[in-house]
């Protein structure tokens, strides 16, 4: 059948849109996901996510009023040579200047608990690895003195709950026994019929002297020694046999799936051969073990001291003081030990006593909290118990409520003193160390938001937070381009970062020149993805090889702005914004949670 062209053109204006024949329609027009962005002028920009990019008030009012926060770390231990001389402090801050940075945070409590400063109330840190400094001279005062002359806002850096380092044994904290954390240890053991517990090794297939063993392989049995004992499991963890050390040696068919041997020698044996019993029921579990965090069983190096003890609080708020009264800083910037030790601290009777009186109740301690377990293949997990949540909260509370404290006492001595943290990026891992530094009203979907936890967010509390975005690749650009995951990025890391913090503070991305040490171009793209994700960058640190860096940096910054942190009215506009916005009822896109390597990013 042939229509006519006024027939066809009659059926064209009739139908809907939908219907209209293709050849009619307008081209699709398609939106990049991925564009070039360069947020350092100066030099190329890199491909950024603009579905994730972007969002929120303090992105947005950094970019059009153009402010980006260039912030140099100078570590305290790291960095003593460098600044052990007015001379060389004089020049350091002339180069930071010149290169284009307009922020310094100088570290003057290191974890070690000694200062670089005069201090009253803390030991003075006057010897580190062979390099020292004068027992009379103040670089801190030469420091603020030299920036605030060349324009540069400057932050003293303190490690809040660390008095000690535990790998040169020297801080404070090692004569502080009662203030020192404690930690709760799951001894392991295995148990027969639920009775009592024997020490156990928690590494298959290895002989350990004193411990029964889990063996999955007859190939690494021991085949020497006449008082070996074995005991061999079925999958329901049942006894099924029993064979002396001789019967070993000779030698068994290999395990059926799932069986594994129980094997010990000395008490060990003794223990297993006096347990026997055909069908008996083997599990392994935990015993709670405690130890202060100078015990070398609890291998951390800082010192962590017990945030809930109000001695340690009040030491801590002093020295904060100290510093904001009697030097030209800008403010104060918690490093990243304001938190507790672990999820395995602080387990101290203090602490217990504490709780409780929290719950108004009396509690079987710690498995009312949480309880270590072991599984058949010997991992170690926790099996939450029924005031799990209210813990977790309670601890993120503590931290807030000493924000809170220490705010009030520093501007007590100084009114414009300004509040900062330093985290780590990947904020999945902070509810085990109790910070909770995003915004009391975040919608990310982490399963840890519980009202509490979410109640204790520490975000509104601080002026500007730095995490710890150390990956050296870039852009999820890349990571999509090398195969790896996205979250292993510095602008994902960075993203979530704003994302977490939604408006309550200003959030810079910290980068690690170690990741691109004789690489500059992806220093360059590190820079660029630090700013587009958040509104600055911070690099750490001055001992990382920044010799080689500082013409790749001077590149970088050669056009100066201001950082955002210089106008406090600047951020009470963001704020503002984001009140009218959450009052109009208008959402934010779903924040993208892409998981990002363990630890704290430093």
């Amino acid at each position: 059948m042939v229509l006519s062209f006024a027939a066809a053109a009659l059926i064209s204006i009739c139908l809907p849109q939908s219907q209209t024949p293709k050849s009619a329609q307008q081209p699709f027009q398609v939106k990049p996901r991925f564009e070039l962005l360069a947020p350092l002028s100066t030099v190329p920009g890199v491909m950024i996510d603009s579905f994730s990019n972007g969002v929120g008030n303090a992105q947005q009012l950094a970019r059009s009023y153009n402010l980006q926060g260039r912030i140099l770390w100078i570590d305290g231990t790291a960095n003593v040579e460098r600044v052990n001389t007015e001379t060389k402090i004089i020049e350091l801050v002339k180069q930071i200047r010149d290169v284009g940075f307009n922020t310094i945070v100088y570290d003057v409590k290191p974890i070690s608990g000694q200062v670089l400063y005069n201090s009253t109330i803390a030991p003075k840190l006057t010897e580190w690895r062979g390099q020292t400094l004068p027992a009379g001279f103040d670089p801190l005062a030469i420091m603020a003195r030299e920036a605030k002359a060349a324009n540069l806002w400057i932050y003293a850096s303190l490690n809040a709950f660390s008095e000690g380092h535990k790998l040169f044994q020297t801080g404070p904290g090692f004569e502080k026994k009662d203030w020192q954390s404690v930690a709760y240890q799951a001894k392991p053991v295995v148990r027969i019929d639920d009775g009592k517990g024997f020490d156990m090794c928690t590494q298959m297939n290895k002989l350990q002297f004193g411990m029964v063993s889990e063996f999955n392989s007859i190939a690494e049995l021991p085949k020497s020694g006449p008082d070996g004992f074995a005991i061999l499991l079925g999958r329901d963890f049942r006894m099924l046999n029993k064979f002396d050390q001789m019967a070993l040696t000779i030698g068994l068919s290999p395990l059926p799936r799932g069986n594994v041997l129980l094997f010990g020698t000395g008490e060990a044996a003794t223990f297993l051969r006096e347990n026997y019993k055909l069908n008996g029921q083997v599990k392994f579990d935990t015993d709670p073990d405690y130890v202060s965090f100078s015990d070398p069983r609890e291998q951390q190096y800082p010192l962590m001291m017990n945030p809930n003890n109000l001695d340690v609080q009040r030491y801590e708020m002093s020295i904060a003081q100290e510093v904001a009264k009697n030097y030209p800083v800008d403010g104060i910037i918690y490093d990243d030990r304001l938190r507790y030790g672990g999820m395995n601290a602080d387990f101290s009777e203090l602490t217990r006593d504490l709780f409780e009186h929290h719950v108004q109740k009396k509690l079987t301690w710690p498995d009312d909290v949480f309880k270590f377990t072991l599984s058949r293949n010997l991992i170690r997990g926790i099996k939450p118990g029924p005031y799990y949540d209210a813990w977790m909260s309670w601890r993120a509370q503590v931290l807030h409520d000493y924000l809170v404290k220490v705010k009030h006492a520093v501007k007590e001595v100084k009114p414009t003193a300004q509040l900062g943290l330093y985290v780590g990026s990947w904020y999945g891992d902070y509810p085990a160390l109790g910070d909770n530094y995003g915004s009391p009203s975040s919608n990310a979907g982490f399963w840890f938001l519980t009202p509490g936890y979410k109640k204790a967010a520490t975000a509104p509390l601080l002026d500007f937070l730095i995490s710890g975005c150390y990956y050296s690749t870039p852009t999820v650009y890349d990571a999509m381009s090398r195969g790896i995951g996205i979250g292993n990025s510095i602008e994902a890391a960075g993203t979530l970062t704003n994302r977490i913090v939604r408006d309550e503070c200003w959030t810079y991305a910290g980068i690690d020149l170690y990741d691109f040490q004789d690489n500059p171009a992806a220093l360059l793209n590190a820079l660029q993805a630090a700013c587009a994700s958040t509104q600055g960058v911070m690099i750490f640190d001055l001992s990382h090889g920044i010799d080689a860096a500082w013409p790749v940096l001077y590149k970088a910054f050669n056009q100066r702005k201001r950082p955002p942190h210089a106008s406090s009215q600047a951020l009470i506009n963001v704020r503002h914004s984001r009140a009218l916005q959450d009052k109009s009822g208008k959402q934010d896109p779903p924040v993208v949670i892409a998981a990002g390597s363990a630890g704290t990013g430093q």
